[in-house]
């Protein structure tokens, strides 16, 4: 199984979208989220701001590899807004992302045909309307060596523009820093040439 080192997401939340059909009128909205309490969250602010709207149809995708996912049609018919929506977000290959579509029904039913369509319109141009990015996997790694080793240390943390979290200088030192995961060989390697640098990986 190939490992993955970095993942698209997008950079920021969407601007508010509106599409209308038949009538009814669809808002969408795109937010990275980092965690399933994102989700709950964010539903939570935009039905205070949609007070009267009917549905709050959403799908989002989490982890590296976008296997963490759900969706919600929200008393829609089966699979005719959540999955339309999670479709747009595997289009585009993106996770750490959330959509949801609010929907005011405009008194005219669009079946079931009619809202994937509109859903699946809803969250591309929600999708569209974001700057996608890359990130990197990274790991924390806490590093000890003696003062003598400090400049050696210092080569290596500037050699792969490693992340310097939090650092202790005095005769014992050690640094907290992030790696790239798909450096995370070649560094140990590096410090491992000094067989007096400690390394170990953390998460806190």
């Amino acid at each position: 199984m190939q490992k993955t080192f970095e993942f698209q997401t997008i950079e920021s939340s969407s601007n508010e979208i509106l599409y209308k059909d038949k009538g009814s009128k669809f808002f969408g909205y795109a937010i990275p989220i980092y965690n399933e309490n994102d989700v709950n969250d964010t539903i939570g602010l935009l039905k205070e701001k949609h007070r009267t709207a009917g549905h709050f149809c959403y799908a989002y995708r989490l982890g590296a590899d976008g296997d963490i996912y759900k969706v919600s049609d929200d008393g829609e018919p089966n699979n005719s807004a959540g999955m339309p929506i999670l479709g747009q977000l595997q289009a585009k290959n993106i996770t750490n992302t959330l959509v949801v579509i609010v929907r005011y029904f405009g008194g005219t039913k669009l079946g079931v045909g009619g809202l994937i369509s509109a859903y699946r319109t809803a969250a591309k141009h929600s999708l569209d309307e974001c700057k996608i990015t890359t990130r990197h996997i990274k790991e924390k790694i806490l590093v000890r060596f003696s003062y003598s080793e400090l400049s050696h240390v210092m080569r290596i943390v500037k050699k792969f523009s490693l992340t310097i979290l939090e650092q202790h200088q005095e005769l014992e030192c050690w640094l907290k820093i992030l790696v790239k995961k798909r450096d995370l060989e070649l560094v140990k390697t590096a410090f491992k040439t000094h067989h007096k640098i400690k390394l170990e990986i953390f998460n806190d």
